[in-house]
């Protein structure tokens, strides 16, 4: 249960980070701010979770700018009081093979999938740290194997796995916990955009020839948030089917 724990949930309007959003309120957190680009989807997850009886605001938030990072928790903080949960879901792709790569998509990658975490974490941690309360969850990937085409990405994933060690170390005394939910091919978004050819392939692959659904890795997540994993400190759990 998440009774009288407020979260922050970012790219939350859809995917995983929309799903995680459902299941905080059938844990019944106190309030949950569904944050992401875009505004419309994020009124839309969170005008869902208010008509189940839950506390739901949406704030739209570029997570690669910390100026807007910051204004945006200051608000989540004005109208919940305080920010016990913070999970670091919104993420971008820009997949090209390397010697191809664009300064662009290697900064954008970076920008908002690493850059996105670290506004983020910044934004809360004193908060956290003054409470003596925070539970920190980041969104890795199964990516940080090696997946052709996404250097860039793999990149940030696999960074958050080092960032996620050490802030959990950094900030255990002060009863916050930081881990890492690594998902493997899940049906979203993201994986609408991969080839036929290419989904297939990953499909044979896998041990449960299929994709993982939204709502699986949402569950290990809530889980995290939650008291269960109170003795969880810089992990990195990977949810892919066994691949």
């Amino acid at each position: 249960m998440l009774s009288g724990k407020f979260a922050v949930i970012t790219g939350a309007g859809a995917g995983i980070g929309a799903a995680t959003a459902r299941a905080f309120a059938k844990e019944r957190a106190a309030g949950i701010a569904v944050v992401d680009i875009r505004e419309e989807q994020a009124e839309a997850v969170a005008r869902e979770l208010r008509e189940t009886g839950c506390r739901a605001i949406a704030v739209a938030c570029n997570v690669a700018k910390a100026d807007e990072v910051r204004a945006a928790a200051a608000r989540i903080v004005q109208e919940f009081g305080r920010i016990d949960i913070l999970v670091n879901n919104a993420g971008i792709t820009r997949d090209v093979m390397f010697h191809k790569m664009t300064d662009e998509q290697w900064n954008a990658v970076i920008n908002v999938n690493l850059g996105g975490m670290y506004n983020w974490c910044r934004a809360v941690i004193n908060g956290m740290r003054d409470q003596g309360y925070g539970r920190i969850i980041n969104l890795s990937s199964g990516s940080v194997r090696g997946i052709p085409g996404q250097c860039n990405y793999a990149a940030t994933k696999a960074a958050m796995i080092g960032f996620t060690n050490t802030l959990a170390k950094e900030s255990a005394r002060k009863g916050i916990t930081v881990n890492c939910v690594a998902p493997g091919a899940t049906d979203t978004e993201m994986y609408a955009q991969v080839p036929d050819h290419v989904l297939q392939a990953m499909l044979e692959s896998n041990p449960m020839h299929r994709l993982g659904r939204p709502e699986e890795i949402a569950n290990v997540i809530t889980f995290l948030a939650s008291e269960r994993a109170s003795y969880l400190n810089g992990q990195w759990i990977l949810v892919n089917g066994g691949k």
